[in-house]
């Protein structure tokens, strides 16, 4: 049987992707003003390229990064090093996983990201200060394959102790419903959301077979890589 740890996983890949597919393409020039504040302004694009960025897949980008008053705060031309991450899976800040889908190689975005898809109020070391609103121009070098061996396992395990807890596994849920209910994910998203605690204790009923009140890594029926 399939676990409710996967069932919930694959709902909200799925809801990302059906949001992301429904966006229309975008001209070059244009500039795209979205309900939570992120401003995206098309600088250069690309007709009819293949493929385009989504949820999931490897990019590697350019991009220089400054405060509204047009202080830089990072480059990577700077270090003449592009930058790869992984897309709407919380490796950057929200503002750059929502403000980068179904982008062609090549094109550029010019992205305004408020604070509270960015840094917050917290802010950044000493270079971005709390409640920053945040102006990125990035370029888009490659698309790779979406990463298909994830260690899933790895990133919930914040503690590194070889086995999970509930609060781990809230944790990580609660990042993944956040990233979908930014892409518009819908009522489905919103609805995992307000029953989180209850996807947690059904996840636990099904993963942590010897009922000891944690996951290992050979309970554990999500992606993962076998060695730690």
């Amino acid at each position: 049987m399939r676990s409710s740890w996967l069932r919930a996983l694959a709902a909200v890949c799925a809801t990302v992707a059906l949001a992301q597919a429904a966006e229309p393409q975008q001209q070059q020039g244009q500039v795209e003003t979205l309900a939570n504040g992120l401003k995206i302004e098309y600088v250069y694009t690309l007709d009819g390229c293949e493929p385009k960025s989504k949820i999931n897949d490897m990019l590697t980008m350019h991009y220089t990064g400054k405060l509204v008053d047009g202080t830089k705060f990072d480059s990577s031309h700077d270090r003449d090093q592009p930058f790869t991450f992984q897309l709407g899976v919380g490796q950057v800040i929200k503002g750059w996983d929502l403000g980068l889908t179904k982008m062609c190689v090549g094109e550029k975005r010019r992205l305004t990201i408020p604070a509270n898809l960015a840094y917050g109020d917290r802010g950044a070391g000493n270079v971005i200060p709390g409640g920053a609103t945040l102006v990125f121009d990035v370029e888009l070098l490659n698309v790779g394959d979406q990463a298909p061996t994830t260690n899933v396992f790895k990133e919930i395990d914040q503690d590194q102790d070889k086995q999970l807890s509930r609060d781990e596994v809230s944790e990580y849920l609660k990042k993944q419903m956040a990233a979908a209910e930014g892409a518009e994910g819908g009522d489905d998203i919103k609805q995992m959301m307000s029953d989180h605690e209850k996807l947690v204790e059904e996840i636990f009923q099904h993963e942590d077979k010897d009922k000891n009140g944690f996951i290992s890594h050979d309970e554990f029926t999500g992606p993962k890589h076998d060695e730690l």
